[in-house]
C-alpha cells in the first residue's frame, strides 16, 4: 500500500504562531497546513494582495523569488518533478496569474504537481471592483489546473489548500486556490483545516482478470512492440518496462515528442524515438502486429498528414494512470492503472519469447572534430557531452532545432535522465532546470537550450544565481529561430521574422548574476566541460556556456 499523504502518523495540531492579537488566524492555520504537507519553501513573485500572507514569515519558511511569474512557475515545476511531490507557488491576482498561464499549462502537460495560491482583492469590497480585482480568477488559466477553488469563507482557506495538495498529488498537475487578501487575518476555526483529509491512503492495484485479458491479447500477437512515455519514468517504471520488454524480446520506442525517457536508452532493446509524422510512425512500427503504449497516449502527433498511425491489422494497447491519456487514445484495449505495476504483473504472467533480438538501430556517425578555427556543429557539443556526462545526470532539453540529434546521441541511463517540455511552449527549459537543481542535491543537472528558447524565461538565471542552484546551462547559439525558418522554407518561402544575431546571452546571464562564457572553439568546449562537469552537483551556483554554432546549424 502506498500513501499519498504528508507523512505516516501525521496529525493536525494547533498553530504555533498566533496572530497579532494572540488569536489563531487563518494565516496561522494555513502555515500549519503547509508545514504538515512539507511545503515550507514558497515560490513567489509578490504583489500587494500577498502582503498579509508573506510579511514576517516564520523562520522555518523560505521564500524563493522569481522575477517573472512564467519562469517562477517553471522553477517550481522542476522542483516538484525533482522531489516527486507538490511545490507551493504564490501568485499576485490577475496580473501574476495571467503572466503564469503558459507555465501552468506546461506544469499540467509535464505532470508537475503544484499548489498555486493566487491573491485577490479583499472580499469585503469585491462588489465595488476595486483596483487589482481579479475577474473570475479560477477561470483565467482555463482547464489547465487540475482543480480550482475560491473558498466561500476565509475559514475554509486552510482546508482548500490541504485539498489542493491532494488534488495536485493525485492528478500530477497544478491545483489552484484563490485567497482574498483580507482572509489571512480572520479568526480561524478551532476545528482546524476542514475540507480535506489529514491523510489519504492509496492502494494502487490492478485486477488479475484485467491483466489476464491483456496478457491473452499479447500472447496472441506475433510481434509486439512497446512505446514508453513520461508516465513510466520512475525506478519502478523502468524496472517494469525492462522486465516486460525482455520477456517479450520486443523493441522499445520512445514516445514522439517525449518529455521523459521511460526506459534505459542504452539498453539493446531500445529502438529509438518515434517520429510525429503518421507515415514515419507507421513505417517504424510496420513489422509489429501489436503496439503497447506505456505511460502515454497513443499517439502524440504534430503537423497533419493523412493515414493511420500503425499498419493495417495491427492492434494498439494503452496502459496509463491518467484518464485523459487513456480516453483519447485510439486503441483496441486500454488499461487505466499504474503502468509500472501492470508491466511487472504482465512480465510474471507471460511466457518468455525466444528468437533473435530485434535488429539494432542505425546510429548517427560522429562528426569528425572540427579543424582549428572551424565552426562548431551541434553534433560536436553532443558527442563531447556523451563522452563526459555521468550516468546519473539529469539532462534538460529545450533546443528545438537540434533536439532530434541530441536524443539520438545522448542516451538517458536513469529515471529523470532526460526531461523536456511536453507541449512545445518555450521557457520551460531554463526555469525547470533551475528547480531541478534546487531539488536534487545528489545529481548533476545540465540544460541544453536554444538561444531563442532561453530568452522566454531568462529571468530564471537570477533565481538560479540567488539561490545557488548548481546548474550548467549550455546555450546552442545559432542566433535565429531555426525550426521556424525550416518550416517556412519547406512551405516554399521565407519567414517574416528576422534573426537576432546581436543578442548575447552571456551578457544577459551576467546581468542576472550568473557567470557565463562564450565558446567558439572545439578545444575551448572540451576544456570547459572537463572543468565544469566533475562534481557539478556540488557547485555553488550556476554556470552558462554560450556555444557559437556554424551559421545555419
Amino acid at each position: 500500500m502506498s500513501e499519498a499523504s504528508p507523512g505516516a502518523g501525521t496529525t493536525r495540531t494547533a498553530a504555533s504562531s498566533p496572530g497579532a492579537a494572540g488569536a489563531r488566524t487563518v494565516r496561522d492555520a494555513v502555515l500549519d497546513v503547509m508545514r504538515e504537507y512539507e511545503m515550507t519553501r514558497i515560490f513567489g513573485n509578490p504583489g500587494s494582495t500577498e502582503i498579509p500572507f508573506l510579511t514576517d514569515l516564520p523562520a522555518d519558511f523560505e521564500f524563493v523569488l522569481g522575477l517573472h511569474e512564467g519562469s517562477l512557475v517553471g522553477i517550481a515545476s522542476g522542483y516538484a518533478i525533482g522531489r516527486g511531490r507538490p511545490a507551493f507557488v504564490n501568485l499576485h491576482t490577475a496580473p501574476g496569474l495571467g503572466n503564469a498561464v503558459n507555465a501552468i499549462a506546461g506544469a499540467r502537460d509535464n505532470r508537475a504537481p503544484l499548489v498555486i495560491v493566487v491573491g485577490q482583492q479583499d472580499r469585503r469590497q469585491l462588489a465595488l471592483s476595486p483596483f487589482l480585482t481579479g475577474r473570475a480568477l479560477e477561470k483565467l488559466a482555463g482547464e489547465y489546473p487540475v482543480w480550482t477553488e475560491t473558498p466561500s469563507r476565509a475559514q475554509d482557506l486552510p482546508g482548500a489548500i490541504a485539498r489542493a495538495w491532494h488534488e495536485a498529488s493525485q492528478a500530477q498537475g497544478p491545483a489552484l486556490v484563490v485567497a482574498p487578501m483580507g482572509d489571512w487575518d480572520e479568526p480561524a476555526e478551532a476545528e482546524g483545516a476542514a475540507g480535506a483529509p489529514a491523510r489519504v491512503l492509496r492502494a494502487p492495484s490492478i485486477a488479475p482478470e484485467a491483466i489476464a485479458e491483456l496478457a491473452a491479447l499479447i500472447e496472441r500477437s506475433s510481434s509486439p512492440a512497446l512505446v514508453v512515455g513520461a508516465g513510466i519514468d520512475t525506478r519502478a517504471g523502468w524496472d517494469g518496462a525492462v522486465a516486460l520488454a525482455e520477456r517479450l524480446n520486443a523493441p522499445v520506442w520512445g514516445q514522439e515528442f517525449g518529455s521523459r525517457a521511460g526506459f534505459p536508452q542504452s539498453h539493446p532493446l531500445f529502438a529509438g524515438h518515434l517520429h510525429w509524422s503518421r507515415r514515419r510512425m507507421r513505417e517504424s512500427l510496420a513489422e509489429h502486429d501489436l503496439v503497447i503504449a506505456l505511460g502515454t497516449s497513443a499517439f502524440l502527433l504534430y503537423i497533419y498528414d493523412p493515414g493511420a498511425m500503425v499498419a493495417a491489422g495491427a492492434s494498439v494497447v494503452v496502459i496509463s494512470d491518467v484518464p485523459e491519456e487513456v480516453n483519447r487514445s485510439s486503441a483496441e484495449l486500454a488499461l487505466l492503472g499504474p503502468p509500472a505495476l501492470a508491466c511487472a504483473m504482465l512480465a510474471e504472467r507471460l511466457s518468455q519469447r525466444d528468437g533473435p533480438p530485434p535488429k539494432p538501430r542505425t546510429r548517427l556517425p560522429d562528426p569528425p572534430p572540427p579543424a582549428l578555427g572551424a565552426p562548431l556543429l551541434p553534433g560536436h557539443v553532443f558527442v563531447a557531452l556523451r563522452e563526459r556526462l555521468p550516468e546519473n545526470v539529469v539532462l534538460m532539453e529545450e533546443s528545438p532545432s537540434s533536439r532530434p540529434e541530441l536524443m539520438e546521441r545522448i542516451p538517458a541511463r536513469r529515471p529523470l535522465g532526460f526531461i523536456s517540455g511536453a507541449n512545445g511552449a518555450l521557457g520551460f527549459g531554463i526555469s525547470a532546470a533551475t528547480g531541478l537543481a534546487m531539488a536534487l542535491d545528489d545529481r548533476p543537472v545540465v540544460a541544453v537550450l536554444g538561444d531563442g528558447a532561453s530568452l522566454y524565461s531568462i529571468q530564471a538565471l537570477w533565481s538560479a544565481a540567488r539561490y545557488r542552484a548548481p546548474l550548467l546551462a549550455i546555450v546552442m547559439a545559432n542566433h535565429r529561430y531555426a525550426v521556424m525558418d525550416g518550416l517556412a522554407e519547406r512551405a516554399g518561402g521565407r519567414g517574416a521574422w528576422p534573426d537576432f544575431a546581436a543578442v548575447d546571452i552571456t551578457v544577459l546571464a551576467e546581468g542576472f548574476g550568473c557567470p557565463a562564457r562564450k565558446i567558439s572553439e572545439h578545444a575551448e568546449l572540451l576544456a570547459a566541460l572537463d572543468e565544469l562537469l566533475p562534481g557539478l552537483e556540488r557547485r555553488d551556483g550556476p554556470m552558462l556556456l554560450q556555444v557559437e554554432l556554424e551559421a545555419g546549424a
